[in-house]
C-alpha cells in the first residue's frame, strides 16, 4: 500500500507540469493582456505607445511566453505564488482569504449529496417499482436536467424574495462569525450545489444496489437464515458502495467547478468568484494559481478514490 501510494504521488509531478503549461498557454492565447483591463478605455486612447510599453515592461508582460512560464514555475517551487496584477496583493493572501468560503460551501454540499444520495438510492432499490422508487427516480431526473444557475435563481425568488426565510446572497451578516450564524447564508447555495450531485449518486447507488441484490453471495446469505436487513446492509451495501465512492471522489473537483456558478449567483465570496474576476482582468498569476490548485485537487482525489475503492472491495488488488 505504501509503495503504491508513493508511486501515485510521484506520478503527479509530470502531470502537473504538463497541465500547468497548457493552462498558461491558454491564458497566453487570450486576446489582450492585463494592461488593457487596468487602463480605462478613455485613458488608453490618450497614452502613447512608449507609455504602454513601459507599463507592460514593469509587469513583465514583454518577456517571451516561455520565460514568463519558467519564472512562474520557479517561484512556485520556492513557495512564491506571485502577486495580483490587479491589486498588487500576494496571490497566497487572496487564496487564503477566499478558500475557506469555498471549502465550507463544497464540503457541505458534498456531505449533503453523499448522505441523501446513498440513502435515497438504496431505499429506491429496496422498494423497486413502488411509489417511493418512482418519486426518487423523478427527483433524480430533475437533478440532472435542471441547470444549477436556474435552480439557484428559482430558490432565491422563492425562499428569499417571496417567503423571506433565507438571505438572497452573501456569506454572513455584518456581525456574524460563527458557523451557526453563517448557516442561513450557507443553506441555499449548498443545497443547490449539492442537488445535481445527489441525483447522480442516487442513480448510481440504486443501480449498484440492485446489481448486488442479485448476486449469488446474497442468495447464500439469505439461505443461511441471516436477517434481510443484515444481508442488505453488511453484504449488499458494502459492495454497492464501491462505484458510488468512485463517483463521489471524482465529483469533488466538479463541485469546485460548480462553485464558480453558484458563487456568482449567490454572491458567495469564494475561490470561484475570485477566479471569474481574475479571468476577466487577465490576472495571470491568480488564474494560474487557482487553476493549479484545481488540477491538484483532481489528481489527489483520484489517488484517494483508488485507495478507498481497494479498501471497500477486497477483490481489487493494488499493483
Amino acid at each position: 500500500m505504501a509503495t503504491y501510494t508513493l508511486r501515485k504521488v510521484l506520478s503527479l509531478i509530470p502531470m502537473m507540469l504538463f497541465i500547468s503549461f497548457l493552462i498558461y498557454l491558454g491564458i497566453e492565447l487570450m486576446p489582450g493582456d492585463a494592461v488593457d483591463f487596468l487602463i480605462p478605455p478613455d485613458a488608453l486612447a490618450t497614452m502613447s505607445a512608449e507609455q504602454l510599453n513601459a507599463m507592460r515592461e514593469s509587469l513583465g508582460l514583454n518577456d517571451p511566453f516561455l520565460v514568463r512560464y519558467l519564472k512562474w514555475l520557479g517561484g512556485l517551487l520556492q513557495g512564491e505564488f506571485g502577486y495580483s496584477i490587479q491589486s498588487g496583493v500576494p496571490v497566497a493572501t487572496l487564496m487564503k482569504n477566499h478558500l475557506p468560503a469555498t471549502i465550507e460551501l463544497t464540503v457541505t454540499a458534498l456531505v449533503f449529496s453523499s448522505v441523501f444520495g446513498v440513502l435515497f438510492g438504496v431505499l429506491s432499490a429496496l422498494k423497486k417499482g413502488s411509489l417511493i422508487d418512482q418519486v426518487f427516480s423523478l427527483i433524480g431526473m430533475a437533478g440532472v436536467a435542471i441547470p444549477q444557475f436556474l435552480l439557484g435563481l428559482i430558490c432565491i425568488n422563492a425562499f428569499a424574495l417571496h417567503l423571506n426565510i433565507l438571505p438572497a446572497g452573501g456569506r454572513m451578516a455584518s456581525a456574524g462569525q460563527s458557523f451557526v450564524e453563517r448557516l442561513p447564508y450557507l443553506l441555499m447555495p449548498a443545497l443547490v450545489l449539492g442537488f445535481s450531485l445527489t441525483a447522480g449518486v442516487m442513480r448510481y447507488a440504486r443501480s449498484s444496489m440492485l446489481d448486488s441484490m442479485g448476486r449469488d453471495y446474497m442468495k447464500t446469505a439469505r439461505a443461511k437464515g441471516i436477517p434481510e436487513w443484515r444481508v442488505n446492509l453488511l453484504h449488499g451495501l458494502r459492495t454497492a458502495l464501491t462505484p458510488v465512492v468512485v463517483l463521489i471522489g471524482f465529483r469533488l473537483p466538479m463541485l469546485i467547478g460548480g462553485a464558480v456558478v453558484i458563487e456568482e449567483v449567490f454572491q458567495w465570496p469564494g475561490i470561484g468568484s475570485l477566479f471569474v474576476n481574475a479571468v476577466r482582468s487577465q490576472n495571470t498569476p491568480l488564474v494560474m494559481m487557482i487553476g493549479f490548485f484545481s488540477v491538484l485537487l483532481v489528481l489527489i482525489s483520484s489517488i484517494i478514490v483508488d485507495i478507498v475503492t481497494a479498501f471497500l472491495d477486497p477483490r481489487i488488488k493494488l499493483s
